[in-house]
């Protein structure tokens, strides 16, 4: 599985953006895909993941009722919707994929950049 993220770019704080994050290869229903992101000097964090066959979702704390995933299966994506942005919200943003609940992501995207003026 390969993955591609975009939609990253400059926003202002209060602002949205829609990361997008492309599949190729075949995804099967066991699959789970997540953000990540990784801010200079900072670890990296998850932030959001689906179930690619149920669609269950799960959120950090970080970014719960401000972030949404989401994904269209017709065309292999997963969505990231942000919205009310923040500076500290600045960092480099991931796309990845794992094969079942209980593996590791082992697919990663190359990252997209979100920074976030105050």
């Amino acid at each position: 599985v390969q993955l591609q993220a975009s939609g990253g770019g400059l926003v202002q704080a209060g602002g949205s953006l829609r990361l997008s994050c492309a599949a190729s290869g075949r995804i099967f229903s066991t699959y789970f895909m997540a953000w990540f992101r990784q801010a200079p000097g900072k670890g990296r964090e998850k932030l959001a993941a689906i179930s690619w066959g149920e669609s269950t979702t799960s959120y950090a704390d970080s970014v719960k009722g401000r972030f949404t995933i989401s994904r269209l299966n017709a065309k292999n994506t997963v969505y990231l919707q942000m919205n009310s942005l923040k500076p500290e919200d600045t960092a480099v943003y991931y796309c990845a994929a794992k094969i079942s609940r209980w593996a590791d992501f082992d697919f990663w995207g190359q990252g997209t950049q979100v920074t976030v003026s105050s």
